[in-house]
């Protein structure tokens, strides 16, 4: 007869997840490796992630949840087909988003999932189970502990990557005061010499040791950063108006991704144009992107990337590009 943790991880299965393992909750492996990142001050302005209550947090899930037994690790493949059309003028087309969010915002998707899960589970045993879900916002090394449930290993980008699946996923936990069968963490690393993302990367952010300067990151530019974005790194955005996936596409071992089956992940937002995201007012941002993960970097943080972009496209600065001149002559 099947185990409880058998029957769990057909569920996550059938509910949606593609890859699901378990680990033991307990301390952080990597917390110390964590401390170092933030006392090399790599983390930009992300001041929330070295607040010392946010630290103490990663250091062990029980900080989380004190009577967490178990972590269930659940990944979701999110890797849809690129779609990407660009306009020959500088505000004709679109500027390129992050695969990971063309579609709904995964953090529903995937906390919805998991609620269903916690449902589930609960059914199994026959009454409630402390527990917390946790999704990228959460103080969870989330990486780590996918490693710790064998779901794969991190690679030279620092993503996590499974030799099956490649690396377009995204990772939620959730913490249980259960004792489950634990899986064995990933040892092997298979990155091996290769160094493509390292070499790819426009800005130059991954670093030896699978360290990354969050600082100098697109992603981090384009979506976490409030300010204006510096003018050397302006030119090596290129197209990307939210987030960037340079890395990810040339790893090797994403030849192996294949489409999601997942209908929120769906491509809606694989480009923004440039000329609607300018005169798009706040309302009307807020409803377009009301779904989307878009959302978090508000409209004023779109209009400044997408000055950028206009600006790349055109081969001027984004001081000589003037915005509103630029509309008008359009």
């Amino acid at each position: 007869m099947p185990t409880l943790t058998d029957r769990i991880k057909h569920k996550a299965r059938e509910i949606g997840f593609d890859l699901v393992g378990v680990a033991e909750a307990g301390p952080s492996q990597s917390h110390a490796r964590y401390v170092d990142w933030l006392t090399r001050e790599h983390y930009g302005a992300m001041g929330y992630l070295a607040r010392p209550d946010a630290v103490a947090r990663r250091g062990d899930v029980r900080e989380l949840l004190p009577e967490a037994r178990s972590v269930a690790v659940v990944g979701m493949n999110y890797y849809t087909e690129p779609t990407f059309s660009l306009g020959p003028s500088p505000y004709e087309g679109g500027g390129k988003v992050a695969r990971y969010a063309w579609g709904d915002d995964y953090h529903a998707v995937i906390a919805d999932k998991l609620k269903l899960l916690v449902a589930f589970i609960e059914a199994e045993i026959g009454h409630a189970v402390s527990h917390k879900i946790c999704v990228d916002t959460s103080a969870v090394l989330e990486r780590e502990w996918a490693v710790r449930a064998g779901l794969g290993w991190i690679g030279k980008n620092t993503m996590l990557i499974n030799p099956r699946a490649g690396s377009w996923l995204l990772l939620g936990e959730l913490l249980l005061d259960l004792a489950l069968d634990c899986d064995a963490p990933f040892i092997a690393d298979q990155c091996g010499t290769c160094t493509r993302c390292i070499q790819a990367c426009p800005t130059h952010c991954i670093l030896p040791g699978r360290d990354l300067d969050a600082s100098r990151c697109i992603s981090y530019l384009t979506i976490e950063s409030r300010d204006d974005i510096p003018s050397n790194l302006q030119p090596l955005m290129g197209d990307w108006i939210f987030g960037c996936d340079v890395c990810q596409a040339v790893c090797p071992w994403n030849r192996f991704a294949r489409p999601t089956s997942e209908p929120a992940f769906a491509s809606r937002n694989a480009t923004l144009d440039l000329r609607e995201l300018v005169e798009m007012s706040d309302e009307a941002f807020r409803a377009r992107f009301a779904h989307s993960a878009i959302r978090r970097v508000k409209r004023e943080g779109l209009v400044r990337n997408a000055a950028i972009v206009a600006a790349n496209r055109s081969g001027q600065s984004v001081d000589a590009l003037a915005l509103d001149k630029d509309l008008q002559s359009g």
